[in-house]
This record gives C-alpha cells, sequence and structure tokens, in this order.
C-alpha cells in the first residue's frame, strides 16, 4: 500500500512542481526519492548487492540511457532550427506559407508542415526543433500569443499522425512484432480517426487562440528571439529544401538504420541550409553555440523525467498496477486501451506504456481470438493520449526546452490536442471496431 501511495504520489508531485515551473532536473530526482522512500527501495548502489535495483543506479540508468539513445538527434536537430533561423530560411518559408495560407491560416501551416515531417519519419522532438522558427516567425507576422506554439506543433506531431496507419513511428511499429500485424493495420477505422482529430483539434485549438485574443493577447517578442527586420532573405526554396533533404533522406534510410536514419537526414538539412544560405549568416558560431546550448538544456530537462520512469517501474507498486491493468475483464479492445493508456501515464512514455503492455496481454488476447488488427490499431492510438500528462518527455521538451515557456501558460492548450483529443479519438476506434468496420 505504501509502495502505491509513493508511485501515485510521486507521478503527482512530478505533474504538480512541472507545472509550478520547478527546474526538471530537480523535480525528477525528487519525485523519484518520494517513490523510493515510501516504497522502500534502497537509496544506494552501495546498499545493496550488485545489480539489484536501488534509487540511484535506476535514475541515473534511465537518465543516461535516453541521453545515450537521442543526443546527437537532440543536438543536430538544435542545430538544425537555429541555422535555419539565423540565415533567414525560416523567416522567408514562413512568410511564402503566410502567402499561401493567408495570416488567418498560421497555425493550419504550421500543423502541416509537422504533420508532413512526422508522417515522414522524423523524430517527433526533431521535429518541434525544426519547425518551430518558422512557427516561431508565423506567429509574430499573424500577432497570435506565443503560448500557443507548443500546442501548434503537437497537433500536428503527436495526434493524428503518430499513431495512424502507416506512420513510420515507433507507436505504429511495436505492435507488430507482438500481434503479426503490419503498419497499415485497422487502415479503414485509422483514416476516420485521423481526419476527427485533425478537423476537431484544429479545431478547437483555433477556438482557444481566438479566445486568447479577444482577451487582449498578443505576440509578446523576447530578447533572445531572432531579430530578421530589414534584411535581405533567401529564396523561400532554399528553407524548403532543407526540410525535404531531412525527410527524403529518414524516409530512405528509415528501415535500415532505425531512429540512427535522423543523424544522416539532420545533418544533411544541417549542410544543405549551410550550402544554399551561406551568404545570409549572420553569425554561424553563435547559432552553432546556441544550438548546442539548446540541446542541452531540452535533454536534461527530458532525461529527468526519463530517470523518474526509471525508478518508479521498479518499485512493487508499478507490477501490481501492470498485473491489473492486464487483466482487465471485458472486451479486450476496451482492456488493451485502458491497459496501455495508464502505463503509458505512468512512464510518460507512449513506446514504453506498449512495450511494457503488449508481452502480457497480446498472447492472452490472441488466444481469445481477438482480431489482432483492430488490437494493433487501439493499441496504437490509445498509447499517443495519457502519454502527453505534463512529465511525458515529448511536453517538457517542446514547451520548455524548444519553445521558452511555461507549463502554466502552455499545457493548457497542449494538453487539450494531446491528451483529451486522442481520448475521443480512442473511443470512436473502439466504437467502429465493435460496429465490424475494418474487421
Amino acid at each position: 500500500m505504501l509502495s502505491m501511495i509513493g508511485m501515485i504520489g510521486g507521478l503527482i508531485l512530478l505533474i504538480v512542481l512541472t507545472m509550478r515551473g520547478v527546474n526538471l532536473l530537480i523535480a525528477g530526482p525528487l519525485s523519484a526519492l518520494f517513490v523510493a522512500v515510501l516504497s522502500g527501495l534502497p537509496l544506494f548502489p552501495q546498499l545493496v548487492e550488485e545489480g539489484e535495483v536501488n534509487l540511484l543506479s535506476n535514475y541515473m540508468g534511465g537518465f543516461s540511457g535516453f541521453i545515450t539513445s537521442w543526443f546527437p538527434m537532440f543536438l543536430l536537430g538544435a542545430i538544425f532550427g537555429k541555422v535555419m533561423e539565423d540565415t533567414g530560411a525560416a523567416d522567408s518559408v514562413s512568410k511564402w506559407l503566410v502567402g499561401k495560407f493567408g495570416l488567418s491560416k498560421a497555425v493550419l501551416a504550421i500543423v502541416i508542415a509537422c504533420a508532413v515531417l512526422t508522417y515522414g519519419g522524423v523524430s517527433l522532438f526533431v521535429v518541434a526543433f525544426s519547425v518551430y522558427p518558422m512557427a516561431l516567425s508565423l506567429f509574430k507576422q499573424a500577432d497570435l500569443p506565443r503560448r500557443f506554439i507548443p500546442a501548434a506543433l503537437a497537433l500536428g506531431s503527436v495526434t493524428f499522425t503518430m499513431t495512424s496507419a502507416g506512420s513510420p513511428e515507433i507507436q505504429n511499429w511495436i505492435p507488430i512484432d507482438y500481434l503479426n500485424t503490419s503498419p497499415y493495420a485497422g487502415w479503414e477505422v485509422s483514416i476516420i480517426v485521423a481526419i476527427f482529430m485533425a478537423f476537431f483539434g484544429y479545431w478547437w485549438l483555433k477556438r482557444m487562440i481566438n479566445k486568447a485574443v479577444k482577451k487582449g493577447e498578443r505576440f509578446e517578442a523576447r530578447e533572445s528571439d531572432p531579430q530578421m527586420a530589414d534584411r535581405a532573405l533567401p529564396h523561400p526554396m532554399t528553407g524548403l529544401i532543407p526540410l525535404l533533404v531531412v525527410l527524403a533522406v529518414s524516409f530512405i534510410f528509415h528501415d535500415s538504420l532505425g531512429t540512427s536514419a535522423l543523424i544522416l537526414a539532420l545533418l544533411g538539412g544541417v549542410i544543405t541550409t549551410y550550402l544554399l544560405n551561406m551568404k545570409y549568416f549572420t553569425n554561424l558560431g553563435k547559432a552553432l553555440t546556441d544550438g548546442t546550448i539548446g540541446a542541452l538544456i531540452a535533454i536534461g530537462n527530458t532525461a529527468a523525467v526519463v530517470g523518474f520512469g526509471g525508478v518508479a517501474k521498479a518499485v512493487p507498486a508499478f507490477q501490481v498496477a501492470v498485473d491489473a491493468m492486464t487483466s482487465i475483464p471485458g472486451s479486450p479492445l476496451i482492456g488493451g486501451a485502458v491497459a496501455v493508456s495508464v502505463i503509458a501515464g505512468l512512464t510518460g512514455s507512449a513506446s514504453g506504456g506498449q512495450v511494457i503492455a503488449l508481452p502480457l496481454i497480446a498472447p492472452h488476447y490472441i488466444d481469445m481470438g481477438v482480431n489482432t488488427e483492430a488490437l494493433h490499431r487501439t493499441i496504437a492510438i490509445s498509447s499517443g493520449a495519457l502519454d502527453s500528462l505534463p512529465h511525458n518527455g515529448y511536453v517538457v521538451t517542446t514547451i520548455q526546452g524548444i519553445c521558452g515557456e511555461t507549463h502554466k501558460a502552455a499545457y493548457g492548450a497542449m494538453g487539450a490536442v494531446t491528451v483529451i483529443v486522442p481520448l475521443i479519438g480512442l473511443t470512436i476506434a473502439i466504437i467502429l471496431f465493435s460496429l465490424g468496420l475494418g474487421i
């Protein structure tokens, strides 16, 4: 009982501290300490036998493991965004988009750009780094409150694209190994749900932005913003081509190199931006430095949350919660959706929810004769809902590390489009599958 109180209390503490703006390098370990103490978990490796669980080893294992896996992508992604910003390529593309869509469709342009990159196989974190400079420029030109930029980036990245049929993101591929399905499993229902999430999410986001504007909110410039006034800008194509290079290289090497394809893709994007726009640089050295610092802050914040997940998964209460979630009676689709959603919420990871739940529920549900394609799509969609609570790595990175906002200002809108909208989409998917569509 104490362990369960510790795990749930630690999660709540992490969310509260995050929403209050406490530095995540403090909030993460502090929340993990709360979980460990109430669960009776030894604090240091010297207090246990070699290899046994303890607070320090488990926290730092999750922390360092995430940095080991993702630092090159974070670094190159941040540098790519900064060189696009420094050369004016991002401003040029944003002005071109304004000319095509109009200022009233600035948010739509951002959502579409993120959706194309995400569905093309570019990592969600990298998409945020890459599109943010254009998003900032578009919001500035349209005079919209900048606190809504994270929600616009997220809507195009982690809702209707991340978990849809055919998506190359891992949230759509993990179920394949356990259910013997394909990336296009349940595509009929997936199309309907994706269209709903895209249109409803965009409508809701625009409504929130318009409401804020009517209350007098406007774009507030900061000293750290790039100053692009009264300077020659490159041709829009010199900003679009690097994005296409990132998309193409990522797509070509995705199957053979996995996430490592992003290293080649982003390096190609940086080199292409440099070659096409070298005469437009204002300060290349500063762009590289700022990109490096931004990457360190972003990945440090995210790793701090991942470390908390490493401790939470080690306490006895977590296995109790997993057992309870994976043995829910009734419809396998509902049981699978609840199990994956709750575990994703506890770990702050969509892929984590799937990897933990699927080995336990897949054999049982397959023996029951469940339609594996329906289960695949239901689990994929459900993983992208409660995972986006305030402590989620992508949420933290996008709001604080990339956009420089606070959770208090930005998470309301982001939570609406990344938690509520996918939950409604999940409900629609379960209803449609239960009615026999796509089965």
